[in-house]
């Protein structure tokens, strides 16, 4: 008598798979056509054109108009690093309130704190400069609280999970020593976190700059406003001149945090 035959799957279970393919190709199928619907084919043709058009275009780059991006390169860096000290001044109670193990109300306040952090990190930067620029106005002051307002998820989603995982024991001998307990949270939890949290900032601070980069396009300050400008008079050589100043920028804040991390690491 011949060995039985070894199946990967019953006949029933290959068919439950290969209906799933089929169900899931389809699905894809329909959503291409459903995400493609207004899409005009003959532009799409033409892009190749168009892109070797306009690089043409964008060569060489106006190095002359350097000089008038300073000052937004400025603006730039004081809306990310205004911004990303304003998220975390605010992230930190945020973040004590959502941890399990500091917030002083599991069933009420830790919701309310868990809310905050989901609604800033689920509108983006650019969403947030779009409802401040029609509150305040646009300029950097905008920039800088929808900076802030993006970092505070962000940093207080990071921040509460590092505070639910620090030592308990830590905590536990200094209220041993009869500690009140904002001196349980200054000499037993603060020390646990204090690294975590000046990484995370460090790293939230690069992410807004790269952010803040294009705020301006809303008019929410920095060098934004000036590609803005640039991108609405075809002035395609300034455009290239501002990307890479855009790039370089962003380069160095790369090496920065690189160094501040490897310091604190």
């Amino acid at each position: 008598m011949s060995a039985p035959l070894w199946r990967k799957r019953t006949p029933g279970q290959d068919a439950i798979v290969f209906m799933a393919w089929v169900l899931a190709l389809a699905f894809v199928s329909w959503t291409f056509q459903v995400m493609t619907q207004d899409t005009i084919w003959a532009f799409v043709a033409d892009a190749p054109a168009q892109v070797v058009d306009i690089g043409s275009r964008m060569l060489p780059p106006a190095w002359s108009f350097m000089g008038e991006l300073w000052w937004p390169l400025w603006e730039t860096l004081n809306i990310a690093t205004l911004g990303t000290l304003l998220g975390v001044m605010l992230a930190v109670p945020v973040a004590f309130l959502a941890a399990r193990n500091t917030t002083p109300s599991a069933r009420f306040v830790r919701p309310l704190a868990l809310l905050a952090i989901v609604g800033s990190r689920s509108i983006n930067s650019l969403i947030w400069a779009l409802l401040l620029v029609a509150i305040l106005g646009p300029g950097v002051l905008a920039g800088i609280i929808a900076i802030a307002l993006r970092s505070i998820g962000f940093v207080g989603k990071l921040l509460y999970e590092a505070i639910e995982e620090i030592d308990p024991r830590q905590v536990e001998a200094v209220q041993a020593t009869g500690a009140s307990g904002a001196q349980v949270m200054a000499w037993g939890v603060a020390p646990q976190i204090a690294p975590t949290l000046a990484g995370i900032s460090v790293f939230r601070w690069d992410i807004n700059i790269r952010e803040s980069t294009v705020l301006g396009l809303v008019g929410a300050g920095g060098i934004g406003v000036k590609l803005e400008a640039a991108l609405g008079t075809l002035a395609w050589p300034k455009v290239t001149m501002l990307l890479i100043a855009i790039f370089a920028t962003v380069l160095v804040s790369e090496w920065v945090t690189a160094q501040v991390r490897k310091k604190l690491i």
